[in-house]
């Protein structure tokens, strides 16, 4: 069984930051792809971050430049560090991570999301 544990969400006026993290853990070989997805009702699921294994990163149009993902492979974790927030950041925040068992089979694995309120 492999879990997703995120924190860090909270109320935060607009321009302030907050810090998200996603730690894995359960039986598993590694990790590949470490991602943060944001929920808003009404809309579909945004991808706001992701980091390969190696570093790589990719970012939503909207928060390029505010928003920092980052991740610690030792310790099977990503950051998502949220600076310059808007109201149009609130939602419900959402971990993603692809896991490899040792056979090489992998898992897409969600955590059940922690809670971003901007306020203005």
């Amino acid at each position: 069984q492999v879990q997703l544990v995120e924190s860090g969400g909270g109320l935060v006026q607009a321009g302030g930051s907050l810090r998200l993290s996603c730690v894995a853990s359960g039986s598993f070989f590694n990790v590949n792809d470490m991602a943060w997805y944001r929920h808003v009702p009404g809309k579909e699921r945004a991808l706001v971050a992701k980091i390969s294994r190696n570093g790589d990163t990719v970012y939503g149009d909207d928060v390029t430049g505010r928003f920092l993902i980052s991740r610690d492979n030792d310790k099977k974790a990503a950051y998502l560090q949220m600076n310059s927030l808007k109201p149009e950041d609130a939602g419900v925040y959402q971990c993603y991570a692809r896991c490899f068992d040792y056979d090489f089979n992998y898992r897409d694995v969600w955590g059940q999301g922690t809670l971003v309120h901007v306020s203005d």
